[in-house]
């Protein structure tokens, strides 16, 4: 078997990203103001895609921090689910792991790809980008 063989296939296969669902002792939902297309100006979770040499969880926490400039241990994010429905993102075919984790009352700055970040009231939140509505309501049930 070639090298080839060993690290290729014949099947499609879809992106991976992680997203995460931060909320702070008042209750509040963290989101990002989007710099980049697709849904550029809109809002949206912290997220983005995984690399080759990190597990989910370290992408997890990395794009948390990379967007918001907010510092959690993988120890500290819990799974809200994995979404994979066709369509999510008009990107291509994208499965994003979501994850849950509660912060005090620190204070979060834009870095990266984020135009801004802002806490929102959870009954208050704006339209969100992709599938978030989704992920913040399955969010709360933690």
């Amino acid at each position: 078997m070639g090298i080839k063989g060993l690290y290729t296939y014949d099947y499609p296969r879809p992106m991976l990203t992680a997203d995460c669902m931060v909320t702070n002792s008042r209750g509040e939902v963290l989101l990002v103001r989007r710099g980049n297309d697709p849904y550029k100006g809109c809002w949206a979770l912290p997220g983005g895609f995984m690399e080759m040499d990190e597990t989910i969880e370290h992408c997890a926490v990395r794009e948390l921090e990379e967007e918001t400039h907010l510092k959690v241990s993988e120890k500290d994010i819990q799974l809200i689910g994995v979404y994979s429905a066709p369509g999510r993102d008009p990107r291509g075919r994208t499965v994003t792991a979501a994850y849950f984790v509660r912060v005090g009352n620190e204070t979060a700055m834009a870095g990266d790809d984020a135009a801004e970040v802002r806490w929102w009231p959870i009954a208050a939140l704006p339209p969100l980008a992709f599938d978030h509505a989704d992920i913040v309501s399955d969010g709360q049930r933690l």
